[in-house]
């Protein structure tokens, strides 16, 4: 028994000779003895001279305690005793029989018929003590031990409450997402498996799973902060829930992803009617304090085939994929699943994990354009392009693999070792004087390299590594990069600020104008090869590359004229003193070998 149990206990024992006794005998002498014997020891005592007058003094008060003779003229012992034991009220008071009948018989009915104890008279005072003393002590320990298990009951029924209030908070916690109130992954899923059962029994059911992806939603976190993404991922599930019936299950499955079972659906035309509905329902902007929003989705819709789709996670990867086809063809449309776009994601997963494996072997190599002056045709910097060195398919061209390395993030430490490479190189081209000070390499930034705020330390860390200046890398970045991206541009005004030359690559093809381009740091425009192959045909083209080179001086920038292949090409830049170029004309992009055999033969050249 702990502590707490045996202090309560023993308080509410108290002490013996606080307690109420009722004396039944028809004998006056023996009520007086057994009330002076009792008194004394400072117990209150009741006496009754008949059954009759004890039930009523029963009914009255209820003892703690009766002392009961037998014999008694209108009601004996054994009948007072079994009526009081009738009452609910008196059940567990405990009856001592005083008697002079001794026999054994006597003893088994008295306590057959409820009573506690047996005294034989005569008796002696100290027994009568004793025994009263005991019957309270025990009458004493079991209201104890009846309070004490009203008590547990109580505490019992309160966590009873508690644990089905946890449980039922476990219970939205494990099946319901906290932002939105919405149907979490795992109840989701849940739903989807009976659906998939149904299927299973009734080959004519249908149903629909839609993926929903709201599109460049990160900027929106990255703007205005998680709190207000938050906000409007709220009337985003509250948006497309109008659109939904009852029947349907809308479940956010994490970050700005949503998942529908479309429960009943005849047909794939059905489905299309609610994806279309969903994104009629995105259209109009997502009001906000002080801030309004626009948001557009991508659907990815899948029908329930019965053989394709065994399991839960079956359809909710072909619904994943369709969705990012959705994506991959312009965004705020839907795209139905068709095995094909599962071909094309296998394929897509191949090469991802060949990708990590060709980074860990170091399969990417670097190779070099030159960049040549176009009025004295010396080579003064490459462009460093990325190859894969395949040890099955040979050498891969970045078509074939760039896209799925910037999706995955890949991008980055490749394109980290790509630059240390191509740094190494360049240093060893220093070292043996195949090129001078005022050579550069011109190296390629993606968006997702753009993005880390660490890349001005990289880079410098990786030129420091190879003994390199600031001014020997040039960095290309493009104009989309650009657009809209507060990052982007803090990141390269960092970059600038540290020296290094920034370049727009493939200008005049995305977003930029002319009007702004004095707003970046940028010190060399690369004008795309689509207008350089034309300027010899198409005089609306030579208008809009003059148009760019007379802006760029203006701007006391460079350009450099990307895709010249033909001689025809070439002589219309240096007409309009394009300072700098590069193409196939002048070399196709050549391993790290070709490169220094072909600037050693410069230097020869030249000397």
């Amino acid at each position: 028994m702990n502590e707490g149990l045996k202090v309560e206990l023993r308080d509410y024992l108290g002490a013996p000779h606080q307690a109420d006794i009722l004396i039944v005998d028809d004998t006056i002498e023996n009520l007086w003895l057994l009330t002076n014997i009792l008194e004394e020891q400072g117990y209150e005592v009741r006496k009754a001279i008949s059954g009759s007058s004890a039930l009523m003094a029963v009914q009255a008060a209820i003892p703690d305690l009766i002392l009961l003779d037998i014999c008694m003229p209108d009601m004996d012992g054994y009948t007072l005793c079994q009526q009081i034991k009738s009452i609910p009220e008196s059940a567990d008071v405990p009856v001592i029989f005083l008697s002079a009948l001794h026999e054994a018989l006597d003893k088994v009915k008295a306590f057959s018929i409820g009573g506690a104890d047996y005294i034989t008279k005569p008796f002696q005072a100290a027994e009568v003590l004793v025994r009263t003393r005991n019957q309270l002590m025990i009458r004493q320990a079991m209201k104890a031990v009846q309070h004490m298990n009203l008590r547990l009951e109580s505490q019992i029924q309160e966590r009873t409450r508690a644990l089905e209030i946890a449980n039922q908070r476990l219970m939205e916690i494990a099946y319901y997402d906290n932002l939105t109130g919405l149907p979490n992954r795992a109840l989701f899923t849940e739903c989807l498996a009976r659906s998939l059962e149904a299927v299973q029994a009734d080959p004519d059911y249908r149903f629909a799973v839609l993926f929903v992806d709201c599109d460049r939603f990160k900027l929106i976190n990255d703007s205005f902060g998680h709190l207000v993404g938050d906000e409007v991922l709220a009337k985003i599930a509250q948006r497309l829930a109008t659109v939904l019936n009852s029947d349907d299950v809308l479940a956010r499955f994490g970050g700005d992803e949503f998942v529908i079972l479309l429960r009943q659906v005849d047909n794939t035309k059905a489905a299309i009617a609610v994806a279309d509905r969903l994104i009629e329902a995105m259209k109009p902007s997502i009001p906000l304090p002080h801030l309004e929003v626009f948001i557009t989705t991508s659907i990815g819709i899948v029908i329930s085939n019965p053989i394709e789709h065994q399991k839960s996670e079956h359809i909710l990867r072909d619904a994943d994929i369709a969705m990012y086809s959705a994506k991959a063809n312009g965004k705020d449309r839907y795209c139905v699943f068709t095995p094909m776009m599962q071909r094309a994601s296998l394929e897509r997963f191949q090469v991802e994990t060949d990708l990590h494996r060709a980074l860990d072997h170091g399969e990417f190599v670097p190779f070099y354009q030159p960049i040549v002056n176009l009025k004295t045709s010396a080579v003064v910097g490459l462009e460093v392009l990325i190859r894969w060195q395949h040890p099955e398919q040979g050498l891969i061209l970045p078509h074939a693999f760039i896209s799925v390395a910037e999706e995955t993030g890949l991008i980055i430490p490749i394109g980290k070792a790509l630059l240390d490479q191509a740094c190494r190189h360049f240093a060893e081209w220093r070292s043996h004087q195949v090129v001078d000070d005022q050579f550069f390499i011109s190296f390629n930034l993606s968006a997702c390299q753009i993005a880390q705020a660490s890349l001005p330390q990289c880079l410098q860390h990786t030129l420091a590594q190879h003994q390199l200046s600031p001014h020997h890398l040039r960095l290309e970045i493009t104009e989309t990069t650009l657009l809209n991206n507060s990052l982007a541009i803090a990141v390269i005004t960092q970059l600038a600020q540290q020296g290094m030359h920034l370049c727009i690559d493939d200008f005049g093809i995305g977003y930029s104008s002319l009007s702004y381009l004095h707003q970046f740091p940028v010190k060399t425009v690369k004008i795309d090869r689509s207008f350089i192959q034309l300027i010899a045909s198409e005089p609306h083209k030579l208008q809009i590359v003059k148009a760019i080179l007379g802006i760029v001086d203006a701007l006391n920038m460079t350009a450099v004229a990307e895709g010249i292949e033909t001689r025809e090409q070439l002589m219309s830049l240096e007409k309009m003193n394009c300072e700098l170029g590069q193409g196939y004309l002048f070399s196709k992009p050549v391993s790290a070998d070709i490169t220094t055999h072909l600037l050693k033969t410069q230097i020869q050249c030249l000397q």
